[in-house]
């Protein structure tokens, strides 16, 4: 990449952002898209509470974090 290139990829960054757009990513950019399932659920561990497995009481917590999610 040529030191022109560079600063054409540059202002173009810099435009997209001061005009509050979203934009494609230049080519061969990687895109990293969150999915709503992969979110965490702002849930206190057992062992912050009584120790107990949220989903299944009559169990100890094991920290597996199931239940901060949407199961996936």
């Amino acid at each position: 990449m040529t030191e022109q290139e560079l600063r054409t990829l540059v202002r173009d960054a810099i435009a997209r952002h001061s005009a509050g757009r979203l934009a494609e990513p230049p080519p061969g950019a990687a895109t990293v898209r969150l999915r709503v399932s992969h979110g965490l659920f702002p849930v206190p561990a057992g062992a912050d509470g009584d120790g107990v497995c949220i989903i299944e009481p009559a169990v100890a917590c094991n920290h597996c974090g199931y239940c901060k999610s949407l199961g996936h």
